[in-house]
């Protein structure tokens, strides 16, 4: 009898678990229901960041268990420094913020840069939709810089960007130094699209975008000839653009293999997305149910239609494993750090 009432005691024990089991994931999965999501973006409305969010917003709460609401905060500032500092110091860990800081918040950190109060290492990847990426470099037609040999010859460019530490910002400033232009100004404070109103309007002559951006955003700039393109920064190297593939790789340009390096420290963070994060000590749970939801709306069909009309791309997804994978391999050179601070800084570039 005493071992009859043990067995019994048992079974009662494992179907008292078996029950129990999927009660607990029910209330995981049923966390997000009736909840907010505040998406925290590290820049200004209108740009390509932001039509990336903008894209994605429907499509992360349709897959997300609970379909939450979903809002955008806009916390530009400092490269991505200020919305990375934000999750990584002040979010609450509940998965409830998330955050999608302008891709430079990666080198900042590996360069110790002043104002980086974030691990990248703590941080928690849920993936990214753009782990490809082209630069172009290009001049406004009335600044008479037709050619390479114009551009290179001349002297005082002024260069517009949206802040110094911006992905932006710094894709013209490694523009600027690798093709070896003489006393480059560089004049920031604007958002993306005020830069290219600013180039209209003469107040800067040249600028460094993103090719799709600048395809869906100024097509005019092709059709009616207003600017001068000069040359274009492939990540991955080697990736062509149907649209630029005539344009010189800036790589090309390179006069030293630590300038050669520099260029490889950015490419290595630009194919690392511009990923979404969640603070430090996020429940494990919810972040399987996050990385899970990001994974479908990257699989959506409806996803992909949309992106494709807001942002004028097609979507390059890059999963958490992959993002990971890629900063655990930003081990630069000593030397190839000190040459990236000093291009991407405030100061004067340092010579060739």
């Amino acid at each position: 009898m005493t071992m009859r009432r043990a067995g019994c005691a048992f079974l009662l024990a494992v179907l008292t678990h078996l029950f129990a089991l999927p009660a607990a994931l029910f209330a995981q999965a049923d966390f997000y229901h009736g909840k907010t999501i505040t998406l925290i973006a590290g820049t200004e409305p209108g740009g390509t960041l932001d039509m990336r969010i903008k894209s994605l917003l429907p499509f992360l709460r349709k897959h997300i268990p609970g379909e939450p609401t979903v809002i955008v905060e806009y916390m530009p500032g400092g490269g991505g420094r200020k919305a990375a500092n934000y999750i990584s110091k002040v979010a609450r860990p509940d998965g409830l913020t998330i955050s999608s800081p302008v891709s430079g918040f990666l080198m900042l950190a590996i360069l110790k840069e002043p104002g980086v109060e974030y691990d990248i290492n703590r941080l928690i990847y849920l993936g990214a939709p753009d782990g490809i990426a082209h630069y172009v470099f290009f001049s406004r037609k009335e600044a008479g810089l037709s050619s390479l040999e114009r551009l290179r010859a001349g002297a005082g460019v002024r260069i517009g960007a949206q802040s110094v530490g911006h992905t932006i910002y710094v894709a013209g400033r490694l523009f600027s130094y690798v093709l070896g232009l003489k006393e480059s100004k560089f004049v920031t404070g604007y958002s993306g699209p005020e830069i290219d109103l600013a180039l209209l309007r003469g107040e800067v002559d040249a600028r460094a975008n993103l090719a799709e951006t600048l395809l869906k955003r100024n097509p005019e700039f092709l059709e009616k000839e207003i600017v001068d393109f000069h040359a274009i920064l492939e990540a991955p190297l080697g990736k062509k653009h149907p649209r630029f593939s005539h344009l010189p790789e800036i790589g090309t340009f390179a006069r030293s293999q630590k300038a050669s390096g520099v260029l490889e420290m950015f490419r290595a963070s630009r194919t690392a997305g511009g990923p979404y994060i969640l603070p430090p000590g996020t429940p494990k749970e919810r972040v399987d149910i996050l990385r899970e939801a990001l994974r479908k709306a990257f699989n959506d069909p409806g996803f992909r239609g949309e992106y494709r009309k807001l942002v004028g791309d097609d979507l390059a997804p890059v999963m958490a494993e992959e993002i990971e994978r890629a900063i655990k391999s930003l081990q630069p050179d000593p030397e190839a750090i000190e040459l990236y601070k000093k291009i991407t800084g405030p100061g004067p570039l340092p010579s060739r």
